[in-house]
């Protein structure tokens, strides 16, 4: 499912560089009543989330990705890899096959809620 939500500003993403690697929400617009709508319906679900996916989510109303833009973001973080070392490779793959799932799932529970 990954980027296709059927929600235009909320897309499920994971991102890997040379210092460290994603996986999470992102609500991506401009809109500056849809962005914390959204948000807000993420955090409504926060305790249900950290029980679902993980205690370690980083929940970032003003998160600014590598371009700079700024973007809402809920995420968890593995740090210490890079994508020019493939020593730690294996570690990220985990990362992202043990999460990715875990997030669109829960979306997929909730993303009636989410979106009324």
């Amino acid at each position: 499912m990954l980027y296709n939500t059927k929600i235009k500003e909320v897309n499920l993403k994971f991102h890997f560089d040379t210092k460290k690697a994603t996986v999470g929400i992102v609500i991506d617009t401009e809109d500056e009543i849809l962005k914390p709508y959204y948000f807000e319906k993420f955090e409504s679900l926060k305790l249900l989330m950290k029980e679902e996916i993980s205690n370690d989510l980083i929940f970032d109303l003003n998160h600014e990705t590598e371009s700079g833009k700024i973007v809402a973001s809920i995420f968890i973080l593995k740090e210490q890899v890079s994508i020019h070392n493939k020593k730690t490779w294996p570690e990220v793959f985990e990362f992202f096959n043990e999460n990715m799932l875990k997030f669109e799932l829960f979306f997929l529970e909730y993303k009636d809620f989410i979106e009324a």
